[in-house]
């Protein structure tokens, strides 16, 4: 791999991963009945309160890559109100973050009755996250001094919020969110570091179908990075099978950014965009949930042939007696 294509690489990975060192992460768990991770206005929406753990591992047998996990409960709070917890640690070589997050929502129930879902609902999630940078292996390969590196551990903690809103109206859904909704104050790298990196999400989907034949789900996703421009889109599509011992599901997303960059490639000029294919499988057995995910990167240049996996475990508690007449998963 020459030098162009390593810078190449370089900008794709900072696109999708460097930005996640801004708070939590946006990978396609959210497909993993997780749409709390996203969106502070789902939490307690569902008829269910909802108990989720992750572990992402991207590049196995590559050594530092990135690795995320994420714990996340959300349940709701009276009749009308809902309010969730996510506690999540995210490694990227030397960079490193954890961030606790604690939610608020508030949900408008338009509804005539209490089975049909007409919903619309506000939320909002505050924490607090630590950033690190490890530098106490820097000088191991080159021992001269250097006045920008410490040789010790930088951290960082500061303080910001995502809002949103959701409407659930029968078989069909929208969320909007803002993540990073505050300027930070965070130095950890430089003194003129970018003070916020605050993103836009859109979700949209609907679900068409029978479940005990097959249940049709397909969605998507716009991403916006507000400071640098940065633009991606999901595509995805999911199925549902309800069998006797619960429910199969299974599906595929496919990401790809609006940005990209050029590269020589012989005596040519070559561009390539940020894209990877995910599918995804899981199942509901009674009260508990299991999904696994692969990503895996598209185009000429790439860092590794191996993928991005993902494994999700959750449990669904405090469950209403009587589910709403709709195809709607995310909410039953």
């Amino acid at each position: 791999m020459n030098f162009r294509k390593i810078y190449l690489l370089a900008l794709l990975v900072v696109a999708q991963f460097a930005h996640s060192q801004e708070g939590l992460p946006v990978y396609s768990d959210y497909l993993s009945d997780n749409y709390y991770l996203l969106h502070p206005s789902m939490a307690g929406a569902a008829n269910c309160a909802k108990l989720r753990l992750t572990a992402r591992q991207q590049w196995l047998g590559q050594k530092d890559a990135p690795a995320l996990q994420t714990l996340s409960f959300n349940g709701a709070l009276g009749e009308r109100s809902g309010g969730g917890i996510i506690v999540f640690n995210d490694k990227n070589g030397y960079h490193s973050q954890t961030g606790m997050k604690l939610t608020y929502a508030h949900h408008i129930m338009f509804s005539r009755d209490n089975v049909d879902l007409n919903q619309l609902s506000f939320g909002m999630s505050a924490g607090f996250i630590q950033s690190n940078l490890d530098e106490t292996t820097f000088y191991d390969n080159n021992p001269s001094f250097d006045p920008l590196i410490f040789g010790s551990i930088q951290k960082s903690t500061y303080f910001n919020v995502d809002i949103g809103a959701s409407y659930n109206f029968l078989d069909f859904y929208v969320h909007g969110t803002v993540k990073n909704a505050l300027a930070s104050d965070r130095k950890l790298y430089t003194d003129s570091e970018p003070v916020n990196l605050r993103r836009f999400i859109l979700n949209a989907g609907y679900t068409f179908g029978d479940a005990e034949q097959i249940l049709w789900e397909p969605s998507f996703m716009f991403q916006l990075v507000t400071l640098t421009q940065e633009k991606t889109v999901d595509f995805n599509i999911k199925a549902y099978k309800d069998l006797n011992f619960g429910r199969l599901w299974g599906g595929l997303s496919y990401r790809r950014s609006l940005d990209g960059a050029q590269y020589v490639q012989g005596n040519s000029v070559a561009d390539q965009k940020l894209q990877y294919i995910t599918p995804i499988i899981g199942v509901n057995f009674k009260n508990y949930v299991f999904s696994y995910t692969y990503s895996h990167l598209l185009g000429d240049v790439k860092f590794d042939a191996g993928g991005f996996h993902q494994i999700t475990l959750g449990l669904n508690l405090f469950c209403k007696p009587e589910k709403y007449h709709c195809n709607c998963p995310a909410i039953n």
